[in-house]
């Protein structure tokens, strides 16, 4: 049985970053046709709450995050929507 996306994708973030929250969610039927989609990659978006995260700004958290998930990005994602948090951060804007 192969392991989804989703699934690798999960499972790559949880063993780099051990969250606190983490959710993973396809949005590929969104995005239907688009250039990406039909070459294969899917559109993804990671919501993720992690104190790996303390002290680095939004775009080097992204930059963590693409280098969590490696290759996949050349094949298997086309787009990544990220939201990285602190647990501080988080629990002050509701998550």
């Amino acid at each position: 049985m192969s392991t989804t996306r989703v699934e690798r994708i999960r499972a790559a973030l949880q063993e780099r970053f051990a969250p606190t929250r983490l959710e993973v969610g396809d949005d590929s039927a969104l995005h239907a046709g688009h250039a990406g989609a039909r070459e294969g990659g899917g559109h993804y978006r990671v919501f993720i709450v992690s104190e790996a995260f303390q002290g680095c700004s939004r775009v080097l958290r992204q930059r963590m995050i693409y280098d969590a998930v490696g290759d996949m990005m050349h094949k298997d994602i086309h787009a990544l929507a990220i939201r990285a948090l602190t647990a501080a951060e988080a629990e002050s804007q509701g998550h």
